[in-house]
């Protein structure tokens, strides 16, 4: 072959790598899928003769492309986030799943007490070490500890309750060495952190992570989700009537196709999400006749500096306008405002 053809086939190649291929520090989200809960969710001996179902959402994010950044300028169902509204500072891609992952944990945690109060079924909770989320460049842990490891002992202290974590690292000053006992994926492993100053920390001492408390459930019946490819919170309301499904006898669903977003609360309250416009449009596409979205309220301070900002309910209500949906898009502040409405309907 000619090598000016060959030349020119080379640099043609690496320019459709760049437009189509190479990730730029952007992100693009779309709309996603909507899923029915029976096949994720299990609840020991629970009921499953019901005729309707629960679907939960999901919007699609991913890192942007020259190509997929211009597209998106022009599509009304693509959306350009920077960086900064997607990762919190500092955070790495990694620490960002972590997050996720955790976030969608929590979701279930209060899903499952919140079902459960509801139907009136005692659980038992227990603490069972932290999960580190982050670690802080230059910090005592940083290249000993990662995001997503488990610390089970510290000091030969098992973590058993809330608070010990933190109260044993207070006690410790510059230059004490910590040993820890950890879990990380499937290994265990035992590490020796030497502490010092917290970078940014105002002269605290400390290992320089990020971290949360473990709680292990314990329930009857037992309440097991597959949702291992799902990060983040905004289940959270779908599985809690999921659940609460399988533990009563009556079928909340009436027969009919029902999904929605917001995050569960440990209160009850149904917490504000990302996407709510894109997963209205998920959930049209897969026919489903009730959606509840969140009808967060949004403090004076925050519409003053954001004077567009609208509530989910209110993004998701606009763009069923928008797309000519016959699907009824409920408001919901907390979980009693779902089981009050779906108490009112008739069967179908």
């Amino acid at each position: 072959m000619n090598p000016k053809r060959i030349g020119i086939t080379g640099i043609l190649l690496i320019l459709i790598a760049i437009l189509f291929v190479y990730p730029m520090d952007i992100y693009i989200s779309k709309p996603g899928g909507a899923y029915d809960l029976t096949p994720l969710v299990d609840v020991e001996n629970g009921d499953e003769n019901d005729v309707g179902t629960f679907s939960l959402m999901t919007i699609s994010l991913s890192k942007a492309t020259a190509a997929s950044y211009v597209y998106a300028q022009f599509s009304d169902q693509r959306k350009i986030l920077p960086a900064k509204q997607v990762r919190r500072s500092g955070e790495s891609e990694t620490e960002y799943n972590v997050r996720q992952k955790r976030l969608m944990s929590d979701s279930q945690y209060n899903a499952i007490t919140v079902a459960f109060d509801r139907a009136d079924i005692p659980i038992d909770v227990t603490f069972d070490g932290v999960s580190v989320m982050s670690v802080l460049e230059d910090s005592a842990a940083d290249g000993i500890l990662e995001a997503g490891d488990k610390i089970l002992v510290v000091d030969g202290v098992q973590l058993k309750e809330s608070g010990q974590f933190a109260d044993i690292i207070s006690r410790k000053l510059k230059d004490d060495e910590v040993s820890l006992s950890l879990k990380r994926k499937d290994d265990e492993k035992n590490v020796i952190v030497k502490l010092k100053e917290i970078p940014d920390g105002d002269g605290r001492v400390g290992l320089g992570v990020q971290f949360l408390e473990d709680r292990t459930l314990t329930t009857e019946p037992e309440v097991t989700m597959h949702t291992s490819n799902i990060g983040g919170p905004s289940a959270g309301l779908m599985f809690t009537l999921e659940i609460m499904n399988r533990l009563i006898d009556e079928d909340l669903t009436k027969g009919y196709n029902i999904a929605g977003t917001g995050e569960m609360l440990e209160d009850g309250t149904v917490g504000r999400i990302g996407g709510a416009d894109f997963k209205v449009i998920a959930a049209s596409r897969k026919g489903v006749e009730i959606f509840f979205a969140p009808d967060d309220e949004i403090p004076k301070e925050v519409l003053d500096k954001n004077p567009g900002l609208q509530t989910n309910y209110e993004e998701a209500k606009a763009m069923a306008k928008k797309i000519g949906t016959k699907m009824k898009i409920v408001p919901v502040k907390t979980i009693d405002d779902a089981l009050d409405y779906l108490e009112k309907q008739e069967p179908k």
